[in-house]
């Protein structure tokens, strides 16, 4: 099968978003603007999705989810990352208000050994879940798509689904930065605790033009590069997150929050830290150890 290009009108729409950070959805209204979409963004979300559970599998190794409500399910996206990270997820629901991107998902999902799926036709901005709480709920490259005053009326519900622990994933930029502090801020004053990748639940401390954001590189097929006409064999996905929970995790280390800085013998890491503060850190080889950890940790780990 030869997969479509991205059409140019949606590959257009979404770097003039990307740059403003403006909000909106993609409107994909056709099976080939899905399988487009498909090809060429479903790699780099699932990577972010991917390295957002895995960091709270690390800061809580007890979690092992049941069930799983996905909002926004897209294609399905979130639903492999959380089978793959978790393998014995059961049951899940996943909501979707394209019609497109929910045959598309059905028929992908059909590989998804999982005893119980469905999938629900549903607008969350203007319609309540009705479902009973579930032990993880994702909200993957939606918040974007709502209306800044739709997003509160949004996560309030979504909380009270969450028998254990919310997952949100932004697109890395600052607005997408935004986006995640502002939940963050709504979810903590309910009584969540921040799982990751905040090791505290302090104020943010990092202030524009910096922010809060990771990358996890993409490894681009051959119909990928065909797909998105690139050459380059891989691609960083951007992306902000935060993971809250109803149970507190472990003490937190310090969070990696950008690309290490490595030179012969030493190493400086930029670092978010358990007691709220942030800043760049030097570690030289006599610290034995400690450096050891430094050198070999990476953009987004925890030290």
């Amino acid at each position: 099968m030869r997969w479509p290009t991205w059409p140019k009108r949606l590959r257009n729409f979404r770097s003039a978003t990307a740059r403003s950070g403006a909000t909106g959805a993609f409107h994909v209204g056709s099976r080939r603007d899905a399988l487009a979409y498909i090809a060429v963004r479903l790699p780099a979300t699932y990577a972010a999705v991917r390295a957002s559970f895995t960091a709270v599998a690390e800061a809580r190794p007890d979690f092992a989810p049941n069930t799983a409500l996905d909002i926004g399910a897209g294609p399905g996206t979130a639903l492999w990352a959380a089978a793959d990270c978790w393998p014995g997820l059961a049951d899940a629901l996943l909501v979707e208000a394209s019609p497109v991107f929910r045959t598309c998902g059905e028929e992908l999902a059909a590989e998804v050994p999982l005893p119980s799926l469905a999938w629900r036709s549903m607008d969350i901005a203007t319609n309540d879940v009705d479902s009973a709480p579930r032990d993880l709920v994702t909200l993957a490259y939606v918040l974007n798509e709502l209306d800044p005053e739709t997003r509160p009326q949004v996560l309030e519900p979504l909380w009270r689904l969450t028998a254990d622990t919310l997952i949100i994933v932004e697109p890395g930029t600052p607005a997408g930065w935004q986006r995640i502090l502002a939940a963050r801020r709504q979810l903590i004053e309910a009584g969540a605790h921040v799982i990751a990748p905040c090791p505290h639940a302090h104020d943010c401390p990092l202030k524009p033009p910096d922010w809060c954001h990771f990358a996890e590189r993409v490894a681009r097929s051959r119909m990928h590069r065909q797909a998105k006409g690139a050459e380059v064999p891989w691609e960083d996905e951007k992306f902000s997150y935060v993971a809250l929970s109803r149970k507190p995790a472990m003490p937190a280390g310090p969070r990696v929050i950008a690309r290490p800085r490595k030179a012969s013998g030493r190493v400086t890491l930029k670092l978010c830290r358990p007691d709220g503060t942030a800043g760049e850190q030097l570690f030289s080889r006599r610290e034995g150890e400690l450096y050891k950890r430094a050198s070999r940790s990476d953009w987004g780990s925890s030290l």
